[in-house]
């Protein structure tokens, strides 16, 4: 697929690239009004005009998220309290009559109440700051360095983030100051400011500051324990914690988005009564997966991932890998550091076998093209997503897994996935600074496995053949068996969420859309019998192959009888089981190993 790769380049006109030095100050003197006010401070200019933009999306969450909405009147002074002229050009863009000034101070505040990992929050208990979506930057100067002074409210005590204090951490009275390298990096450190519990732990060479937002069922004691033996089982996959330190910023809520990755941290959202039992269990699978992209993501990753461009998308087909790849090491991990049994992880992997191969957009979207798509299909669902798209998450999930097993029994347990992760480590990341082509992928994966791995990903990375289960897992012991489950099925699912249901979804060829049934029908009768949300399910499951019936429903306030057929669906569903009469039984050992 051609590529979309537009470098962040462009200059203002008579603007020099140049080391301007861009301070930041954050202040948050109402926070129950929801806004951060913001000023930023440039020195050492030139030119006659200065640009200044606001980021349209955040790096790894794939979506045009539009943070300029979130800005009110946007000012600019000289050096002595002069307003210079600022005309707004673009969505995102504000161009400033520099006027000959040496310095120039630009003030906005920024309304924030969407507490979620990609954007920022403010109110009355903390404030999170998710870069992307506070601070602008200088067209031409992001790798300018600089510092940032945060005055918390006086009922804040206590900052959280990755970025490194500042030599004059106290700048100002009342201020904590940080300092970044250059804009990447400013926007790549979450911020924490509140009265959030901190405690430390160290782990593979890397001390980690975790915060903990909002009241929870957590124990410090255990959480210390347990997420020092996810990180360090997760760091001994690459080896190396390119890492000194690493912030975890949790926030406590009542239902968990999940998480995103930073270089140097991670924030994640989760259910506040969610640690203990099988939800602890995916607590710590949040925290493997997280983490692990610091390597993969932040470190290896996607050529057009980087130098990031803020205005607009950032295409790539390779999402499936990063993401993908991650899903499947974030339950090996559990399995690797004992927290779930050999049975258990198989269990978990056939359930995302079974989601992948029942799903109907499986058969449509090759994963590349949903990679390439996040942006407009993967981020944005409508109601016929489900016929038409699947997740990169899990289709790279079980890619991994199988590219994994090719390796294992290609060299015989002797290596796997871990050792061509290594590989684009030091290749692309180490040695050459940069991501990896498509091509590059591919090359460097066939000339791990000595073998011509271009058909493979053809058949299922650009299109959508189902992969010869069967034989990679037998190769390294592992039983596979496929059973088609019939049953009567309609194709219809409801809104039962008020007492009259509505469709909510409608199967690809399945016999309610050869009906004519629409997504937001209201089902007011069947057979000439009233249903409810609570029976509606009862009154279409009693129907059997063949059977034929009458929906009356409401549409747009138009009431209208179906004549219904009801059909049969086949869903595969596959089982894996170890095979230990297999003479493979050391490969089966090796994949499912714990690690000490």
């Amino acid at each position: 697929m051609k590529k979309i790769f537009l470098l962040l380049s462009i200059l203002c006109i008579g603007y020099k690239s140049q080391a301007i030095t861009v301070d930041y100050s954050l202040k948050m003197s109402k926070p129950q009004n929801h806004y951060f006010e913001v000023m930023m401070t440039l020195d050492e200019l030139s030119g006659k005009n200065i640009t200044i933009k606001m980021p349209v999306w955040s790096p790894g969450s794939y979506m045009i998220r539009e943070f300029s909405k979130n800005i009110n009147l946007v000012r600019a002074y000289d050096e002595n309290a002069n307003k210079l002229e600022i005309n707004k050009t673009l969505k995102n863009t504000w161009v400033i009559k520099r006027n000959g000034a040496k310095q120039i101070r630009i003030k906005y505040e920024v309304y924030a109440f969407e507490l979620s990992v990609r954007t920022s929050f403010l109110d009355a208990t903390h404030g999170f700051i998710n870069g992307s979506s506070i601070f602008m930057f200088v067209e031409g100067a992001t790798e300018s360095k600089g510092k940032v002074d945060i005055y918390p409210h006086e009922d804040f005590n206590t900052i959280t983030t990755s970025l490194k204090k500042a030599s004059d951490s106290i700048r100002y009275e009342g201020a904590k100051t940080y300092q970044y390298k250059n804009y990447d990096e400013l926007i790549d450190s979450p911020i924490e400011i509140g009265n959030q519990e901190v405690f430390e732990f160290d782990a593979a060479g890397c001390k980690h500051t975790v915060a903990l937002y909002g009241v929870g069922n957590y124990e410090i004691s255990k959480l210390q324990s347990d997420m020092k033996k996810i990180v360090e089982t997760t760091s001994k996959i690459i080896g190396v914690n390119p890492n000194k330190k690493y912030t975890f910023i949790i926030h406590n809520v009542n239902d968990g988005q999940g998480g995103l990755e930073h270089a140097n941290s991670t924030t994640l959202s989760v259910s506040r009564w969610g640690y203990t039992g099988k939800e602890y269990n995916d607590f710590l699978s949040l925290v493997a997966h997280e983490y692990f992209h610091l390597w993969n993501v932040k470190r290896i990753r996607p050529i057009e991932l980087g130098p990031f461009n803020y205005d607009q998308e950032n295409y790539t087909s390779l999402l499936w890998v990063m993401e993908g790849f991650t899903s499947y090491y974030d339950e090996l991990i559990l399995r690797r550091a004992g927290y779930i049994s050999e049975q258990e992880y198989l269990q978990k992997f056939n359930g995302t076998l079974n989601y992948l191969e029942a799903s109907e957009g499986r058969k449509v979207q090759p994963v590349a093209h949903a990679s390439f798509d996040a942006w407009i299909k993967g981020y944005r669902p409508n109601e016929n997503s489900a016929n038409t798209t699947m997740s990169y998450y899990s289709n790279g999930h079980i890619l991994a897994a199988l590219i994994d097993l090719k390796i294992i029994a290609k060299y015989n347990g002797e290596r796997s996935l871990d050792d061509f992760m290594r590989i684009l480590y030091r290749k692309f990341y180490l040695k050459e600074n940069r991501g990896f082509t498509e091509k590059e992928f591919e090359e460097t994966l066939s000339s791990f496995l000595k073998e011509d791995m271009s058909i493979f990903l053809n058949d299922h990375v650009y299109d959508t053949k189902v992969p010869d289960y069967k034989s990679i897992f037998e190769n390294i012991g592992i039983k596979v068996e496929l059973t088609l489950n019939k049953k009567n099925s309609f194709g219809a699912s409801f809104d039962k969420s008020s007492e009259y249901p509505k469709v909510k979804y409608v199967r690809v060829n399945s016999k309610a859309e050869d009906a004519g049934i629409n997504v937001n029908d209201e089902i007011i009768g069947i057979n000439g019998y009233r249903v409810y949300s609570d029976n509606i399910d009862e009154a279409i499951n009693a129907f059997k192959q063949n059977d034929k019936f009458t929906i009356l429903v409401s549409r747009d306030g138009i009431l209208f009888e179906i004549n219904c057929e009801n059909g049969i669906y086949e869903q595969p569903i596959y089982k894996l089981s170890t095979d230990f009469s297999s003479e493979k039984t050391n490969l089966i050992s090796y994949w499912l190993r714990t690690v000490n």
